[in-house]
């Protein structure tokens, strides 16, 4: 039986199809397949997450596109390559904002810094700027400092010492930093270091709105949608974290007006004040625009206190973990911590004050090296507004996401 010439066609150009689709996935980092796109390819190392990109990242030069399902808004260009960063975050900087998508991602942190892009994100930082480098929030911040260290820090390493026990440096930092980024920016210490380690639900509603968040950019758009609309998963949490955060900081603002109107807070405070205190008091020099009510207010407390909470506790446990790791370096930082100690303190608790550590060239460098070996924030993400080619000759079209990698 002789096939019709048409069909003889469409054989024709199907074996060839498929057979240029498997030469071209045979020779492809990730197997694209029709639908599926690279997740499953993707997803089969899931578990050395940071081994298989690296993996990746040398097999293509430092740029790779992501293909995902098909119909999900899923693709993604991900680079490490430093030119295209470069490109990205300085050369062409007012093409690469964050993009709708990042803030509906990030929506619970309303229109602080992190959401912000272009003008308004401008603004931000210079009132941010603003306020940490005001003389009197760095005395506040010098003298909550000690008083953490002593009366915090201190007692918990003391008594797990005592006790032999083993503890979670990882949560002691945590909990470090949570109370100390409260007491600078509100001027309220939560006290979630303690002896007893107790629940501070404040500080649990930004751990579960935190794991929302990172859940929000693996799942699609739709499918994390979805179910914040059913109110199941981790988005039922992130509603029950988001109320708890906007609870816990309304109070907070609310106190903070009532110690402000009966005088229990000086506005001159030669010691210092709080970021919040400095927001209500001096309206005029860190407005930059902004309409000072509560939910202005809600933003700044929260974005703040997410950018110094997890990213200076994450960097206090990897530098950690490098010394402990790395012998030789932790007795070149101790011989060096020892070199600036006058005699007859040697042996005795002590903190330093700031200027002291201007010294410490070496451990100054160990930290910034355990920095680049594990930086808190480990990606950004971008959006083109207009169509570009970057330094590695990859083009990019506007609204596609762009992932920079910092690991």
């Amino acid at each position: 039986m002789q096939l019709p010439f048409g069909y003889l066609e469409l054989i024709l150009a199907l074996v060839c199809y498929l057979s240029f689709f498997f030469f071209r996935q045979r020779h492809s980092v990730l197997y694209d397949w029709p639908l599926l796109g690279m997740l499953p390819a993707f997803t089969r190392g899931a578990g050395k997450i940071h081994q298989r990109c690296t993996e990746i990242f040398q097999q293509t030069g430092g740029t790779f596109l992501f293909k995902g399902p098909w119909f999900v808004h899923m693709d993604m260009l991900a680079t490490v390559d430093p030119y295209d960063v470069h490109h990205i975050m300085s050369s062409n900087f007012v093409n690469f904002p964050k993009g709708n998508e990042f803030r509906e991602i990030f929506e619970v942190l309303g229109d602080g810094i992190f959401n912000s892009d272009n003008e308004l994100w401008r603004s931000h930082r210079k009132v941010t700027n603003a306020l940490i480098n005001n003389q009197g929030f760095l005395r506040f911040v010098a003298r909550m400092n000690t008083e953490k260290l002593v009366n915090g820090l201190t007692p918990v390493l003391n008594d797990v010492a005592s006790k032999g026990g083993v503890v979670d440096m990882q949560d002691v930092f945590q909990r470090l930093t949570f109370d100390m980024t409260c007491m600078f920016v509100t001027g309220y210490d939560p006290g979630c270091l303690s002896v007893d380690f107790k629940d501070v639900p404040f500080s649990r509603a930004m751990d579960e709105a935190e794991e929302a968040i990172f859940i929000r950019h693996v799942l699609p758009k739709g499918v994390w949608k979805l179910q914040r609309w059913l109110g199941v998963g981790k988005e039922k949490k992130l509603k029950r974290a988001w109320e708890t955060l906007d609870d816990v900081i309304g109070g907070l603002i609310a106190r903070k007006q009532s110690d402000l109107s009966d005088g229990a807070i000086p506005k001159d405070n030669a010691t210092g004040v709080d970021i919040l205190t400095s927001l209500m008091t001096e309206q005029q020099t860190y407005s930059d625009g902004f309409k000072q009510d509560d939910k202005f207010l809600r933003d700044v407390v929260l974005n703040i206190m997410i950018a110094g909470r997890d990213t200076t506790s994450s960097g206090l446990t990897w530098f950690l973990w490098l010394v402990v790791t790395h012998p030789d370096v932790e007795r070149k930082i101790r011989d060096e911590i020892k070199a600036i100690i006058p005699e007859y303190e040697l042996g005795k608790p002590r903190i330093f004050e700031a200027e002291e550590t201007n010294k410490l060239i070496y451990l100054h460098a160990a930290f910034c090296e355990a920095l680049r070996l594990y930086p808190p924030v480990p990606f950004q993400h971008k959006c083109p507004v207009k169509p570009d080619v970057l330094p590695s000759g990859h083009h990019v079209d506007p609204n596609m996401k762009v992932k920079l990698n910092l690991i």
